[in-house]
């Protein structure tokens, strides 16, 4: 083969890396994201009374906090899970995020949903200190998903709304398939999966794991 055929050769591989390489083999540290709720301030103070505030407990990613307030979840069949951790701020919308053994122990059919898409989805009651509500819809299981800086978006060769693997290159091997992208200028890069998610991954909340396609 003689050195123009090498050199061409070279550069058709190099550049072929170059594309390939913004979205292959790009690390993103591990959130893991245990049950949790949102609420409106109409059900914050439904559950806690009139006029008052979800208080700070932990500043989290993109403006949220964990707060101080935790609830009782109980599903149709009168299952409960206590001390579940309210998320702040207040939201348009109420919304309890659980895992799939969650929904096992509360006893109730929980979609894999986005964050947001609660139409359709389980019913739940929610108990306070002060009071009581009963959702027809809005208990989910939140589909796992990375949030991104653009910068970081830009980086790894991703835009928001696209859906990757990403591989845990440890004793488990595991890879997950439909992972959402969601490219925010207040988050910083992480992926978030529910505890059951972890558990069978052998992944701690720190780890990292890698973007394959």
């Amino acid at each position: 083969m003689d050195t123009n055929n090498i050199e061409w050769i070279t550069r058709m591989v190099l550049e072929a890396v170059e594309k390939s390489g913004s979205s292959t083999g790009f690390m993103v540290p591990i959130g893991v994201s245990a049950r949790h709720i949102h609420l409106t301030q109409e059900h914050v103070e439904a559950l806690f009374g009139p006029g008052y505030h979800l208080t700070k407990k932990k500043d989290l990613m993109g403006g949220q906090f964990a707060s101080n307030e935790t609830v009782t979840i109980v599903g149709l069949k009168l299952r409960a899970i206590e001390n579940v951790r309210i998320l702040g701020p207040v939201r348009r919308a109420t919304q309890v995020e659980v895992s799939a053994t969650d929904a096992v122990r509360l006893g109730e059919n929980v979609p894999v949903r986005e964050s947001g898409d609660i139409k359709g989805s389980a019913p739940i009651t929610i108990v306070g200190p002060k009071g009581a509500l009963y959702l027809k819809e809005g208990c989910i299981i939140a589909m796992r998903h990375i949030h991104t800086s653009p910068r970081d978006a830009e980086e790894a060769g991703l835009k928001d709304g696209d859906i990757v693997s990403v591989k845990a290159d440890n004793a488990r091997g595991t890879v997950f398939n439909h992972v959402k992208i969601r490219v925010h200028e207040s988050f910083t890069l992480e992926m978030h999966i529910d505890t059951d998610e972890a558990n069978a991954a052998g992944i701690s909340t720190g780890n990292t794991v890698m973007i394959v396609r």
